[in-house]
């Protein structure tokens, strides 16, 4: 190699000092041990990040209707859990018994039975067979055939002591209501008066079934505590 002013010969061939420097601009800078200078961290991985971030796009953009569809589900699934509940809850022997529920209807067949016990458990010397036709009036099927074989009795001791009944219902509770029948729990005060002698007071406790017929309660069972 020789050098002369302004030029540099290599292997037999003229380069200027312009296009030597041009040269070496073009190529890339080396490491002391020959190789290229490695390329800064995360300049061959551009790529793989945007690739990560276009997918986290993607998943957030998604994640709203996945949960709106899991919420929707829940729902469903919710509704008809407590539609069963409900179901069940209204079909138990409790809400079927009107006396918890039905206020008006527990209210009408109290007064009827009542009424209708005062009527049959009263009665004075001349006035039994007032008695016994009311008693036809609100008593049908057992109860009728039960109080009819009584109250001969009571007719007779009523003429021979001069025996006068006053009955009063003082407290009455239904204690099973459904459509068209009734159970009772019934407590009378019962004043017995016989001719010359004080009055004697009494209680008594009954049992009532009463059906809905025509409109109107019947009683067809009595029964004593």
């Amino acid at each position: 190699m020789r050098e002369h002013a302004g030029t540099t010969t290599v292997d037999g061939g003229a380069e200027t000092d312009a296009e030597a420097r041009e040269t070496a601009a073009r190529e890339p800078e080396r490491e002391p041990d020959g190789r290229a200078e490695a390329e800064p961290d995360g300049a061959g991985g551009g790529r793989g990040d945007e690739g990560a971030d276009g997918a986290a796009d993607v998943a957030r953009r998604r994640w709203p209707r996945v949960l709106g569809a899991l919420l929707a589900v829940a729902l469903i699934v919710g509704g008809g859990v407590l539609y069963a509940q409900g179901r069940q809850l209204r079909d138990t022997p409790a809400t079927a018994n009107l006396a918890l529920t039905d206020a008006a209807a527990t209210t009408r067949v109290t007064g009827d039975v009542s009424n209708a016990l005062t009527k049959v458990f009263s009665y004075a010397p001349g006035s039994t067979a007032a008695t016994r036709a009311a008693a036809k009036q609100v008593l049908t099927g057992k109860a009728l055939q039960q109080y009819a074989a009584l109250f001969g009795q009571v007719e007779r001791q009523s003429a021979d002591q001069k025996l006068t009944l006053t009955s009063e219902v003082v407290r009455a509770g239904v204690t099973r209501l459904t459509g068209d029948s009734a159970h009772l729990l019934v407590f009378l005060d019962q004043v017995y008066e016989r001719q010359g002698r004080a009055p004697t007071t009494a209680a008594a406790q009954l049992t009532v079934t009463a059906e809905l017929r025509d409109g109107r309660w019947w009683i067809v069972e009595i029964g004593s505590i």
